[in-house]
């Protein structure tokens, strides 16, 4: 009888802390965006995605200067313009 009662003891905390893990992980992710849009003028130096929109270069990191019109970077759709730039285009996320 000793034996059934921590047996059951344990797997009711095994039950407990499997239950515990997985809400937390899924509390801990956001939902994914479903589109993203190519936000202007908000870019920090250095932190753009690709190239610039006016074709002075075509690497990501290589904006020179903050909130260039002509810097952009990927945003979940409905950010840009919330947080005072412009969206050039929008595209759906993989």
């Amino acid at each position: 009888m000793k034996k059934q009662t921590i047996l059951r003891s344990t797997m009711a905390g095994i039950f407990a802390l499997g239950a515990s893990m997985a809400l937390q992980n899924a509390m801990a992710v956001p939902d994914a965006p479903k589109n993203w849009e190519k936000c202007a003028g908000v870019a920090k130096a250095g932190m753009n995605d690709c190239g610039a929109l006016d074709g002075t270069h075509q690497c990501a990191g290589m904006a020179t200067e903050d909130n260039s019109e002509h810097e952009w970077v990927y945003m979940p759709e409905g950010t840009c313009t919330k947080i005072g730039g412009t969206v050039k285009a929008v595209k759906p996320a993989k």
